[in-house]
This record gives structure tokens, sequence and C-alpha cells, in this order.
């Protein structure tokens, strides 16, 4: 069998322009998100932010679809953020402008701020299918695993 340059470089030819249009999609998809009424937002979302952010006045909400994930933003008038999953779970709350709810925090997680950084507020706590991560008020952030074990400090 005879090696033929020209058929290798055709199929890289179609391999890179196959990539090129994914990859222009993908650029396109990316940027879908719009303004959205919080009554949109999915049931779980709407009552979390009435048990946890009644007090706050909801200044913009909007849904961010792409070809993977939904996910649901809404801004408060204080500037605090809340961000959802398409189920309307809390993926992060940036609340920098107060501090997060105590109801929020997993226990274990407020036991071990309390102890080891006295007198410091949680500021922002995220969670995603690994990890947990929280910002102190004093600007140090630590990172849990999903059975609460530190597994990371940072301190800014």
């Amino acid at each position: 069998m005879m090696y033929n340059p020209i058929k290798k470089e055709t199929v890289m030819k179609k391999l890179f322009l196959v990539l090129v249009c994914v990859f222009t999609m993908q650029m396109v998809m990316a940027d879908n998100d719009k303004p959205i009424k919080v009554e949109q937002l999915p049931q779980t979302a709407q009552t979390f932010i009435k048990q946890h952010f009644s007090d706050l006045k909801v200044v913009f909400a909007k849904v961010d679809k792409d070809w993977f994930d939904t996910t649901y933003d809404v801004v408060f008038a204080n500037g605090d953020k809340l961000e959802f999953n398409k189920n309307g779970e809390w993926k992060e709350l940036n609340c920098k402008n107060s501090m997060v709810p105590l109801k929020v925090i997993p226990t274990q997680i407020q036991k071990f701020v309390n102890d080891t950084y006295p007198g410091e507020k949680v500021t922002v706590i995220e969670k995603d299918r690994y990890e947990y991560e929280v910002r102190l008020t004093n600007r140090v952030e630590i990172k849990f695993d999903l059975k609460f074990n530190v597994i990371d400090v940072d301190h800014d």
C-alpha cells in the first residue's frame, strides 16, 4: 500500500473545517441570555428568594441557556447576586454587600468558620458537584469537599 499525502491533507482540512464550525456555533450559542421576570424563575428559586432574601428588591433576573446547561441569575438593588441551576437550586450566593444567610450555609462549614475565624462572616458561597467554596469578610477563601473536609485555604 502506498502512502497518499493528498488524502491525509484533505482529511485534515475537513477536520479543521468541522472544528471551526463547531467553535463558531458554540460562540453564537454562548451568549444566549435573556432578561426574565422573577415569576419565570423555577419555583425552587422563587421559594429560596422569598425565604432568604424577601427584604431585598430584585432589579434584574436572567436566564442563560447554552447547549449543555441552563442557569438563572438574580441581582438585587444592594448589588448582591444569586445564581441558580436549571432546577432552581442555588449554585452561588454573592452577598458582598451583606452576608450569606446562616440558614443556607451547611452547619459543618459554619462551625469551621466560627471556630477558625471567629467574628468573620461568609459573604460568598459556591457549590458544584465536587466542592463548596466560601469567601469570608476578611477575604479568606476556603474550599471544602462534599464531606465538608477543608481541601484548600487561600489568604487573598
